[in-house]
């Protein structure tokens, strides 16, 4: 009685064109994935790619030359920052330019905690 109930309702409730529209929506969403995601994971290649072309007709480089790698930390940044920032306020009047780099180390807070904001129910007995 169950099933025959069920059999009814799915039958009036879901056509065989509905199907059909669901299907071609989900398999377009999943093809539009797929294709972002070729196309992000490919893309550092092609520009790779792309940039050695330009060294060789330049002739600045090679493909097979190693270059140095160079990595800036964040101190190297704010300085380079700094000192492009005292660079074009030069036309201005003088001032104290004192940049003070300081890590903060995260510090514990109570806002923060779970602790405090989760009903404890074992405690009340």
């Amino acid at each position: 009685m169950v099933f025959e109930v069920l059999h009814v309702f799915l039958k009036s409730a879901i056509s065989s064109n509905s199907i059909m529209i669901a299907l071609l929506g989900y398999s377009i969403v999943f093809l539009a994935l797929v294709l972002l995601y070729t196309i992000f994971y490919f893309m550092p290649k092609i520009l790779s790619i792309a940039q050695n072309r330009k060294k060789n007709r330049k002739g600045t480089g090679s493909s097979s030359s190693s270059a140095a790698k160079v990595t800036l930390t964040g101190e190297v940044n704010a300085a380079i920052c700094m000192a492009m920032l005292m660079y074009f306020n030069e036309i201005h009047d003088e001032e104290d330019n004192v940049m003070t780099i300081k890590k903060v180390s995260k510090t514990y807070s109570p806002w923060s905690s779970k602790i405090y904001s989760v009903r404890n129910y074992f405690n009340r007995i």
